[in-house]
């Protein structure tokens, strides 16, 4: 079977912001990531996805887009950009933007004319309702930044629709002129020479036209049964395809909120020419108890593999295509989150890496993982950049929880936690800045770019070697995936098989040791360890598995 490229290769996530500061200002910049890219080059990685750096407010750290035809100051130039796409070409490197069209900035030249009037040509760019009998918001859809979905412009005495953050207005993806626009300006980028889009929330972008209340029955229920998935979301893609993607040859991968296994086979399977891939976030949420995010609480390694499991299984099954991650932007580090950030940090972040590697997809590193970066750990409120976090402590306090547990809360489910800067050397603020960090503190660990790369048993080789593995062998993209043992709390172990050979991958998801046998199909063949974090050399049928201990097998 031939794959595609991105079927066997794997995307390094930057955000900007956070990754390296040229000049002082205590902000990434562009000029950051060039200085990188022998370093990303070095790690193996296929593609660089950056975070946005439009023209923006920074009300959602650049989500939220005033101008998509250029690039933030802060940030640096275009020209620096074009120099950044030129230079990571030279060396291999593929080139992915986030791009959003769910919404864009309040500040957006679109949305300052539709402040004007109900007559104003770029009105109906975005999605504008009558309040509803009592004056008040038109239906009772909530806000994934807390509150109502919808805001009054007192100037018309009309509602528009914000899903996001109330300076990001929902884009109207009905109308035809928005449509046309919208493909233009992603051609604009292709004729640029990107490889790729990540698509941001763009599941959203088709709501349904009748705008029903929701039952606000459960804490998954805010009105999204109503805008996810909707009716002509596939239609639209289909057509950003067509106009887009096909044309200019880009990878895409789609941010899918709150969807299904088969949504997302629809969204990816190539006969129907919409994306590449696509991200889920069911195992995300495996630590919500009840499907509440802003709870505390641990996760069961059997919900993490059935529903890992679900999604291997339903989408080769109907020829979708996953995008792998543990962690990004918008999601605390895995390291505690799923296994150990102290005592076993190393042992633990190899483990994570292995069991993700084995998977059927498109791997994504998001940056620091590859040194084993851990939380932020913030101890104090008012070292939260991030909206949604201040917005959630702040409805925690009201409904009665006290300081010291919502922050407890923050400090397990915040996204800021992957956002603190880089840590590259042993200099103050880890080498990111001369200046001061925007977020800050930075860890006073050692666990530096500089003593990984000086260590050949460090975290940032496992992950150089798997990367080589997946292009090495046909078995990563195109193995059948099977789960061994689907009952046990801390043994996470699976297989996958294609034509002669198999892949067996396990890993220990505690601190006692554990006893694992090999599975009697696989007994008795050749067998050569691919990955091991504790550098196991020889295989025995019956293993002691140490502290959070992953193999990866392979068998003919």
């Amino acid at each position: 079977m031939n794959n595609e490229w991105w079927q066997k290769g794997t995307v390094y996530q930057i955000y900007p912001r956070s990754f390296y500061d040229t000049n002082g200002d205590g902000i990434g910049d562009i000029r950051g990531i060039i200085e990188k890219l022998d370093y990303l080059a070095k790690l193996g990685v296929d593609l660089l996805w950056l975070t946005p750096m439009y023209v923006s407010p920074q009300r959602d750290n650049g989500y939220d887009i005033a101008d998509y035809f250029n690039i933030d100051p802060q940030y640096g130039t275009m020209a620096d950009f074009d120099e950044l796409l030129e230079k990571a070409h030279q060396r291999g490197l593929k080139i992915m933007m986030d791009m959003v069209v769910n919404h864009t900035s309040y500040q957006h030249h679109w949305f300052q004319e539709a402040l004007k009037g109900e007559d104003n040509p770029y009105r109906d760019y975005y999605i504008w309702k009558d309040p509803a009998a009592d004056g008040g918001p038109p239906n009772n859809w909530l806000s994934k930044f807390s509150g109502s979905a919808w805001e009054l412009d007192a100037a018309s005495g009309q509602y528009y629709l914000h899903l996001y953050e109330v300076g990001m207005p929902d884009l109207n993806w009905e109308n035809p002129k928005l449509q046309e626009e919208i493909y233009n300006m992603m051609a604009w980028w292709g004729e640029k020479g990107i490889d790729g889009f990540r698509l941001d929330v763009i599941n959203n972008i088709s709501k349904n036209p009748d705008f029903p209340n929701d039952s606000l029955a459960t804490a998954q229920d805010d009105g999204r049964k109503f805008y996810v998935d909707g009716p002509h979301v596939h239609e639209y893609l289909h057509q950003m395809n067509r106009h887009v993607f096909d044309k200019y040859g880009l990878v895409t991968v789609g941010e899918m909120s709150s969807t299904t296994p088969e949504q997302c086979i629809k969204y990816t399977n190539p006969e129907r020419e919409e994306l590449s891939m696509a991200f889920n976030f069911h195992h995300m949420k495996v630590d919500y108890p009840g499907g509440k995010k802003w709870a505390s609480a641990k996760f069961q390694l059997t919900d993490l593999k059935r529903v890992m499991t679900e999604w291997q299984l339903k989408m080769a099954a109907g020829g979708g295509w996953n995008a792998l991650f543990w962690t990004n932007h918008d999601q605390p580090r895995a390291l505690a989150r799923f296994a150990n950030d102290t005592v076993y940090r190393e042992q633990s972040a190899k483990l994570l890496a292995i069991i993700l590697f084995g998977l059927q997809g498109t791997t994504f590193i998001y940056q620091g993982e590859e040194i084993a970066m851990t939380d932020a750990n913030f101890t104090d409120i008012s070292q939260y950049d991030d909206a949604e976090s201040r917005n959630a402590y702040a409805h925690l306090l009201a409904d009665g929880v006290t300081a010291a547990d919502a922050l407890q809360i923050l400090r397990e489910k915040s996204r800021e936690n992957a956002r603190i800067p880089m840590q590259w050397d042993d200099t103050p603020h880890h080498g990111f800045t001369s200046g001061e960090p925007w977020l800050a503190p930075i860890h006073e660990d050692n666990w530096t770019v500089d003593k990984a790369l000086a260590n050949p048993d460090s975290i940032f080789y496992t992950y150089q070697h798997l990367i080589a593995l997946r292009r090495e062998h046909a078995i990563f993209a195109n193995g059948d995936f099977r789960l061994l043992d689907a009952e046990s709390e801390v043994i996470y172990d699976y297989a996958r098989e294609w034509q002669n050979e198999a892949l067996v991958v396990v890993g220990n998801f505690s601190e006692k040791e554990m006893a694992w046998h090999v599975p009697a199909q696989y007994q008795n063949k050749d067998c050569a360890i691919l990955a091991s974090n504790y550098g196991r050399e020889t295989l025995e049928n019956q293993v002691t598995l140490q502290p959070y201990e992953a193999l990866m097998l392979h068998l003919k």
